[in-house]
């Protein structure tokens, strides 16, 4: 069963200021040219309409990751969270303790390095976030940390990847054939609907 996240203070704030911003916008692309000179007020306006879109943008980013985490993110169906299925089919696929210790530390191992990769990637975003606000952009300095960026991105993709082979090799033959049948009936399934708060 999905269940759906709350929606936080931050979320509700930055809904409550959305309007504002657009006001904003609005404001600022119908300001005529002869009032290319801004009053002395307009800098604090713009620093914080920037600080408004920057939080905003950060909003729909968190919210973006959390629908994905919701419903999926598209994977491929090598790259799905096979053994985190498997330990739940654990009664199905007849698994061994020894396979059970083995699936578990294979999973384990994955989500430590995962969450260090995570963490550099978001390091490296910043990075280049800061980049690309300067009037001039330093070009190699960022195609340097855009491929830092691809690198840690692809980093954790092969790492899921060799996760589920190795999972996949605790498994007999029998069990994996068993896991194939389990995978197509989880695919032909219909999706669960998410779950509605109430007001």
């Amino acid at each position: 069963m999905i269940i759906a996240q709350p929606v936080t203070r931050r979320e509700v704030s930055m809904r409550s200021r959305f309007p504002l911003i657009i006001l904003l916008l609005a404001l600022g692309a119908a300001v005529p040219p002869s009032a290319a000179e801004p009053p002395a007020g307009r800098p604090a306006v713009h620093d914080e309409l920037s600080r408004s879109l920057d939080e905003l943008a950060s909003q729909l980013h968190g919210l973006t990751d959390r629908w994905r985490g919701h419903f999926g993110r598209g994977e491929a169906p090598g790259e799905r969270p096979l053994i985190t299925l498997m330990l739940g089919w654990r009664q199905e696929l007849g698994l061994s303790a020894a396979q059970i210790e083995s699936l578990e530390r294979l999973r384990t191992e994955f989500q430590r390095g995962a969450i260090r990769r995570d963490a550099d990637l978001r390091v490296a975003e910043m990075d280049l976030a800061a980049l690309l606000r300067t009037d001039t952009v330093d070009l190699a300095a960022a195609e340097a940390k855009v491929r830092e960026i691809e690198r840690l991105r692809a980093e954790t993709r092969l790492a899921r990847i060799r996760a589920i082979e190795e999972g996949k090799a605790q498994l007999t033959v029998e069990q994996r054939a068993t896991l194939r049948t389990l995978l197509a009936q989880q695919a032909a399934r219909p999706p669960e609907p998410p779950v509605r708060r109430s007001r």
